[in-house]
């Protein structure tokens, strides 16, 4: 490995360890064995490859539980299985994420890295998307992104806050997929016939 998918695999183990707010520069060199002028000619900026650490660290994650996914693309099945998938590597997870927490927690003291996640974000979506419901990410459309992706990732947001918070009482797989079942159900049900007015 050259200089560059070192400072990347050492801010990768930074993130893990320390997070985005307490990792410096001197960390992610002495993690990598680069040294501190390489993070500058290769990266730009210290946020600048602590975003690209934490986007490979994302999706290698994606890429452990997304192949060979049990159910069909947009079943209960599928859908609970992506959760399985995500919580069975949650102590690999978790690090990351808390890492975006700092961030999105940060408010304007980290702007570039907030710019780097944001774009990050949005591929995400895109990612959630192909895999519950099967369709190839390439003909996930911009605007299933935005509206069934955006959905799907406050779903995950919201069950990594709560693993996050109390791992002990969060909930698993088979109750998060009986609640969404339950949600379903409840807004398939029939519109009740307007009364008629006096």
């Amino acid at each position: 490995m050259g200089h560059r998918e070192d400072l990347l695999e050492g801010a990768k183990k930074c993130l893990v360890e320390k997070g985005f707010v307490r990792t410096t520069a001197r960390d992610v060199v002495q993690a990598s064995g680069a040294n501190l002028a390489s993070i500058g000619y290769h990266y730009g900026s210290k946020d600048a490859l602590l975003g690209q650490a934490f986007t490979a660290l994302t999706q290698e994650l994606g890429e452990v539980f997304q192949d060979g996914l049990e159910g069909e693309g947009g079943s209960l099945e599928r859908f609970r299985a992506v959760w399985e998938g995500l919580l069975a590597h949650r102590e690999t997870a978790g690090p990351v994420w808390s890492a975006s927490l700092e961030v999105a927690l940060a408010g304007d003291r980290m702007p570039q890295l907030r710019e780097l996640l944001a774009a990050s974000q949005a591929e995400g979506r895109r990612d959630l998307v192909a895999m519950l419901t099967g369709t190839p990410r390439e003909e996930v459309t911009e605007r299933e992104a935005r509206t069934l992706g955006s959905f799907y990732q406050a779903l995950l947001n919201g069950l990594m806050v709560q693993w996050l918070l109390d791992p002990k009482s969060a909930v698993g797989a088979e109750e998060f997929t009986e609640g969404m079942r339950a949600a379903a159900a409840a807004l398939a049900r029939p519109e009740p016939a307007a009364r008629p007015q006096p």
